[in-house]
């Protein structure tokens, strides 16, 4: 199941880790005044430059190629042209199509502004109280990824996103799950990110598959709904604060090996 010849994988890591430095040049255009229209136009100009496509526009009539997801905004945002603000809680969700085979990051921020400090000539980040909710979901992944070897199951993987993000005090969005990548965007098996059934019966974890990990969870209820018209952007039901963090893992027979290092 899913599992890649060394040539899928050597091209998937090298995808991988141009996305990695495509995401962070992303993340770095949410400033305070950007505008998300624009995020993505530097997404399209970047998959561009590195002879790439932007998985996400292979999904059918979606024309963009990030999702940018603001605040109570849980996934597949539609990029819009309304500012960021400071305090906003932003995810990026990005994909790239090189050489064939998909790679699929995300990580979600807290837009800040510098203060300067005239007397210590030192810069400071102004506090959020989001700060706690994000190194939760930040947390929850990489507890998740160190589940992702052979001779696990998915379901050791759900397990730990689930005990990690509840036991902070959150939920995490069970009607959306992570996914097998490849030669598709969208692979079996899922990757749930709350254990349904006994971990035994969930799908074994074998050396070569691909699997985008996603830790999709809400400072509130886990419920979602359309947030607008456009079709796409999904929303916290009760409106509070969501976040987004995802990695392309390889499955090893040893230590996970992720694809989108962040």
């Amino acid at each position: 199941m899913n599992s890649k010849s060394p040539d899928a994988i050597s091209r998937m890591t090298e995808g991988g880790k141009l996305l990695s430095q495509i995401l962070h040049q992303l993340l770095d255009a949410v400033q305070p005044g950007g505008i998300p229209l624009e995020v993505d136009k530097l997404a399209k100009q970047l998959i561009a430059q590195v002879g790439g496509s932007p998985s996400f526009m292979t999904v059918n009539n979606y024309q963009w190629a990030t999702c940018i997801s603001v605040n109570e905004g849980v996934v597949h945002g539609v990029p819009t042209t309304t500012p960021f603000n400071v305090g906003d809680v932003v995810g990026v969700d990005v994909g790239l199509l090189y050489k064939g085979y998909h790679t699929d990051t995300s990580w979600t921020k807290i837009v800040q502004k510098s203060i300067h400090s005239a007397s210590s000539g030192q810069e400071f980040k102004i506090e959020n109280n989001a700060e706690k909710f994000l190194r939760t979901g930040e947390q929850a992944l990489k507890t998740a990824i160190t589940k992702a070897i052979a001779g696990n199951r998915i379901g050791h993987i759900s397990q730990a996103i689930q005990e990690t993000v509840e036991g902070a005090g959150y939920s995490v969005v069970e009607s959306l799950v992570g996914h097998g990548i490849g030669t598709k965007l969208h692979e079996s098996p899922q990757v749930p990110g709350v254990l349904t059934r006994p971990i035994e019966k969930t799908p074994l974890l074998q050396v070569g598959m691909t699997i985008a990990i996603e830790v999709i969870y809400a400072a509130g209820q886990p419920e979602i709904m359309y947030g607008n018209s456009d079709g796409w952007t999904l929303v916290t039901k009760d409106g509070s604060l969501s976040g987004l963090f995802e990695q392309t893992v390889l499955i090893t027979d040893s230590a996970p090996r992720i694809i989108t290092p962040f």
